[in-house]
């Protein structure tokens, strides 16, 4: 395995210098204290979304502890992107799997999630409550405003790095699926996950046509069950678990793309949330730390309470503990995989359109003319003058409680 390989040269290279000069030494495993300790400070710690917890988990396994190299660090980001699912915990999960083992991966994993799922039902009991306090309602009125700009911002920014990895007629289909993308997320609502599996699967039996046939009786049975669970769920429980699922195992293309799917069910199908307690949702999964993904605990507290809330999340995070667990020793085949690369080439563009196409829902849903104002703002400020998200949706926020103590109309 070839990250045996290197962790053997690596050894070998550092008793070489060892015997010549001591100075080299392989490091220890850390203990299990050790590496609950440090995956939380990150899980406590990780504003800023995938960027923020790639940079903290760099600096500590490689940088400052050493227990991972440059090329397993960055061989384990691009095999994390390759799965469905919340990318950034998969690498937490991963870097700890690396460290310690099937426990450290466990252990790493909880570290890393519980402290931004803990604050995520905190806020979610205050904003859903029956009759929060005044500025409370204002600025989750005021954050929601500006999520539509943070999710339009999201998508934006994966459309020139996706574009620069396809080339010739590649480019035409790769154009087809961010379209059918942004129209899926705009107006399928809860089927736009049959859309990101369709243009998988289009994609699949395009690159190796003589064979279409047996793929799509390989690779058709995730779209066929997808539509039968969706179609099928009627609410409660088993329709929270769907949602959640969907969430956590079939969402490709980074955390955001999950606020179409749960906006349509949460929302649109089964009413357990308004508008207005969606964006605040979304707005509450953005300035929590952790990732993006700690919104389905809100939408699970609206649906069931706390018990809700728990039951989303272990079912969201279940395939990311799962895929690690089951499949870390083959991610290096994994990314050489022609069927799966060929499957991401159509999955991950519509992902990425759904993500832009995510805004007109999100911008449809405000309904106070200066929430419009609001959005617009920070659409500049996202935008133009290349902010960040969290400070973004705080100054959001604030706007919103100001508006709010002096009287001026809120969402109901």
């Amino acid at each position: 395995m070839r990250f045996t390989v290197i962790a053997v040269v690596r050894h070998t290279v550092c008793r070489v210098s060892a015997d010549l000069d001591g100075a080299c030494r392989s490091p220890r495993p850390p203990g299990l204290a050790v590496l609950a300790r440090e995956w939380t400070r990150i899980g406590c710690i990780g504003f800023g979304g995938p960027p923020a917890h790639i940079v903290l988990l760099r600096e500590l396994c490689v940088q400052r502890r050493g227990w991972l190299i440059d090329e397993e660090f960055e061989d384990a980001i691009a095999t994390t992107n390759l799965l469905p699912g919340p990318g950034s915990t998969q690498l937490a999960i991963f870097c700890a799997w690396r460290v310690r083992g099937p426990v450290g991966a466990v252990v790493g994993g909880l570290g890393f999630v519980l402290p931004g799922l803990l604050v995520t039902v905190l806020l979610a009991a205050l904003f859903l409550a029956g009759a929060p306090p005044t500025w409370v309602r204002g600025a989750g009125a005021g954050a929601g405003a500006a999520v539509g700009a943070v999710a339009l911002q999201a998508g934006v920014s994966l459309l020139r790095p996706g574009w620069s990895r396809v080339a010739g007629a590649a480019r035409a289909r790769w154009i087809a699926y961010v379209l059918l993308g942004v129209a899926a997320a705009a107006t399928v609502g809860p089927w736009l996950v049959i859309v990101l599996l369709g243009c998988g699967v289009f994609e699949l039996a395009w690159r190796r046509p003589r064979n279409s046939r047996t793929i799509l009786e390989v690779h058709a049975w995730p779209v066929v069950g997808a539509v039968i669970a969706a179609g099928g769920a009627s609410g409660g429980l088993v329709a929270l678990a769907w949602t959640a699922l969907k969430v956590g195992a079939l969402s490709y293309g980074g955390g955001f793309v999950i606020i179409p799917l749960m906006q349509a069910d949460a929302v649109g199908q089964y009413h357990w949330m308004t508008d207005a307690q969606f964006l605040n949702a979304v707005a509450i999964g953005q300035v929590t730390p952790g990732p993006v993904v700690h919104t389905v605990a809100v939408v699970g507290y609206a649906a069931a309470g706390i018990g809700g809330a728990l039951l989303a999340s272990v079912i969201a995070f279940a395939p990311s503990l799962s895929f690690v667990l089951i499949g870390a020793e083959r991610f290096d085949r994994l990314r050489q995989n022609a069927t799966v690369r060929a499957f991401l080439g159509g999955a991950a563009p519509a992902a990425i359109g759904a993500i832009v196409g995510s805004c007109i829902p999100l911008a449809g849903a405000l309904t106070e003319p200066w929430q419009f104002g609001v959005l617009s703002g920070a659409a500049f400020v996202l935008l133009a003058l290349r902010r960040g998200a969290v400070v973004t949706l705080l100054a959001a926020g604030a706007i919103g409680a100001a508006v709010a103590l002096n009287g001026g109309p809120l969402p109901t």
